[in-house]
């Protein structure tokens, strides 16, 4: 029976348990039996509507591969591997329940293979799951020096709980894109893990639209000397909507770096946002060069974003290291500043939510998908 000390707590002096502190020393399994049930109390969960996904933590899932579309580019290869395959577990271990609920259900994994030094583009599209509980599991391995986008979306029905595994070679530059575009009623759990190799680039996207409950945590490992993450991320709440994200970056070798920035738009009574992100300098983590931030943009009453960052530093020897959030509605200046040019009030609205969150689309390296985010986001804004 799990312990409370694998949970995070240790025993205080007066006989009581306490969380443990330190990112890294949180418990991790891949068996869901290590887990005790969730109850909405933990760590990890008390800011998420644990009822609304209770078969996803705790119930039974559909291992068998999903439908899937994909896109064709030379040097991007798309296959399944076996759960014994030697790469699997090897980016990251899970850290929760429902983590550890779709690695312990999973039938076979989703390879998609990056190679070659030239810059290239693949989409893998999810669709058609329906509203089965189901378990999924990717790994996207980009091989030493080389260079691509791959986009990893989902469209339509699902009730979905997943891991994907992200491992970047040495020298190699890499682009994520996890794109959520599912139905209204939709619910999608995913933990990513990433580990970057010496001198490694990888870009990590999470768009997050469709859904009814969303929660996407990117965990990325700086193994590396000089490894280097920009995580980056755009969100937007619709009324009665939950979406969340909990990113962790752990700088475990001289002379890393990390960029985070994640925005957010709620709109509609009950629309909710949360943004956790924790960020661990490790004492062998000397010249690490880190920041993170989240900001929001409240454009109704009845919704909430809660943003929470933290930082972790265990050694002085760094070039720099800071955090930053903030929540706030709309700047009166900049609507003065449009209107004054005879802009109606709500276009010039539209235009300050198009310019808040495109800061983070024209970042992604894709024409074809920055053009389809911007529409999408138009969308968003219109109410469709």
């Amino acid at each position: 029976m799990p312990t409370a000390e694998q949970h995070g707590l240790v025993a205080h002096s007066d006989g009581a348990f306490v969380p443990v502190q330190t990112r890294s020393e949180r418990f991790r399994s891949v068996d869901v039996e290590d887990f005790a049930p969730v109850n909405g109390r933990e760590r990890e969960w008390k800011l998420s509507p644990v009822a609304a996904f209770a078969d996803l933590t705790g119930g039974e899932l559909d291992g068998s591969r999903p439908t899937i579309e994909t896109t064709d580019a030379p040097g991007i290869a798309v296959s399944y591997i076996p759960r014994d395959d030697a790469r699997i577990g090897t980016a990251g271990t899970p850290e929760e329940r429902a983590s550890a609920n779709a690695w312990s259900n999973f039938g076979e994994a989703l390879l998609i293979s990056v190679s070659g030094e030239d810059e290239k583009v693949a989409a893998v599209t999810r669709t058609g799951l329906g509203n089965v509980p189901r378990a999924a599991h990717t790994v996207i391995e980009a091989a030493p020096n080389s260079r691509g986008l791959v986009v990893l979306a989902g469209t339509g029905e699902a009730r979905l709980s997943e891991n994907v595994e992200i491992l970047v070679g040495d020298g190699a530059s890499l682009t994520v894109v996890s794109l959520q575009e599912w139905d209204d009623e939709a619910v999608h759990l995913s933990s990513h893990f990433a580990r970057l190799g010496r001198d490694a680039f990888l870009k990590h996207i999470v768009v997050s639209l469709g859904g009814k409950v969303v929660r996407v945590n990117p965990s990325t490992h700086l193994a590396e000397q000089g490894a280097d993450i920009e995580a980056l991320g755009l969100y937007f709440a619709d009324a009665g909507q939950h979406l969340e994200q909990q990113v962790y970056v752990h700088h475990d070798a001289p002379h890393t770096k990390s960029r985070v920035t994640y925005k957010g738009a709620l709109q509609g009574a009950g629309a909710r946002s949360v943004w956790i992100g924790d960020v661990l300098i490790g004492n062998a983590a000397t010249g690490t060069d880190s920041y993170e931030q989240n900001r929001n943009l409240v454009l109704t009453d009845g919704t909430r974003a809660d943003s929470v960052p933290n930082l972790e530093i265990e050694t002085g020897d760094i070039e720099g290291a800071g955090h930053a959030s903030a929540t706030g509605r709309f700047d009166d200046e900049q609507l003065f500043y449009l209107m004054a040019r005879g802009i109606r009030e709500d276009e010039a609205r539209r235009l300050v939510v198009r310019g808040f969150l495109t800061d983070i689309v024209q970042k992604i390296g894709s024409a074809d998908l920055e053009a389809r985010l911007t529409a999408a986001i138009e969308a968003e804004l219109e109410g469709r």
